[in-house]
């Protein structure tokens, strides 16, 4: 009635874009933190070889950012458009020009955004998620973003799950941040289950990698901007636009 092959004992569910819809909350920080620092860069004259045109919070979202540890993302995408920064350090202030002091920026952007509209959940993840527990599966939160828990309770889901392996809880064990799988293999140990017995649900395309890099049972790619193609190629099992699909099939 799940959807999910047969030996299937445990969820591990990816937050923003499949849980909860802040995807687009993360993808219009992004933007806005990358626009500000490429625009000042080009009016200080840049580098030869630096692109410094606006931020696609689609594609560039997508490939670069999407589904990593906030660092991971910034790292990728200015080593894409050919800029070298210093990496700083996690206390760096948001307006240091170094890689951590880019993504203590964002941060703050995303949590101003989250506070000023809130956070919704998906019904049918909801749904989903409860038919699971129902059924007798064990089900934790498998997320790069170091607000995990705060996202989990101001969209009232948070005692859905027995567990989460966040940012900060990533940063503490030193877990590589997909598309390794090692949040994936951690998330499956706190439920006590082997990677074959647990299935993944993703929406990002390094979090379906991580995925099919953990020799997890199932894969499900969460299609909710057009990539349904992408999830396949990257990974994913099975692709849905939402996870009641999978209780109808």
């Amino acid at each position: 009635m799940l959807g999910l092959p047969d030996g299937v004992r445990a969820c591990l569910f990816d937050l923003d874009g499949v849980l909860t819809k802040t995807a687009s909350v993360h993808a219009e920080a992004w933007k806005q933190m990358f626009d500000e620092f490429l625009a000042a860069r080009a009016k200080q004259g840049g580098k030869p070889g630096e692109r410094l045109d606006p931020f696609d919070k689609v594609d560039e979202y997508d490939e670069y950012v999407d589904g990593k540890p906030r660092y991971d993302g910034v790292q990728s995408f200015l080593e894409s458009r050919g800029i070298e920064l210093p990496y700083g350090t996690p206390d760096d202030p948001p307006d240091a020009q170094t890689v951590c002091g880019l993504g203590n920026r964002k941060n703050d952007l995303v949590l101003a955004l989250i506070e000023k509209n809130g956070v919704e959940a998906y019904e049918g993840s909801v749904r989903f998620v409860k038919a699971a527990r129902d059924a007798g599966l064990r089900r934790a939160v498998v997320s790069s973003s170091a607000n995990c828990l705060q996202v989990l309770q101001g969209a009232g889901i948070d005692d859905l799950f027995e567990d989460r392996i966040d940012g900060a809880i990533a940063a503490r064990e030193h877990l590589a941040g997909k598309p390794a799988p090692d949040t994936y293999l951690a998330g499956a140990k706190l439920l006590g289950v082997e990677p074959a017995e647990a299935a993944v649900f993703e929406d990002a395309l390094a979090g379906v990698e991580s995925g099919r890099a953990g020799k997890f049972g199932f894969v499900v790619g969460v299609d909710r901007v057009g990539q349904a193609d992408a999830l396949r190629e990257h990974g994913a099992d099975r692709v849905v636009e939402d996870l009641a699909e999978l209780l109808e099939s």
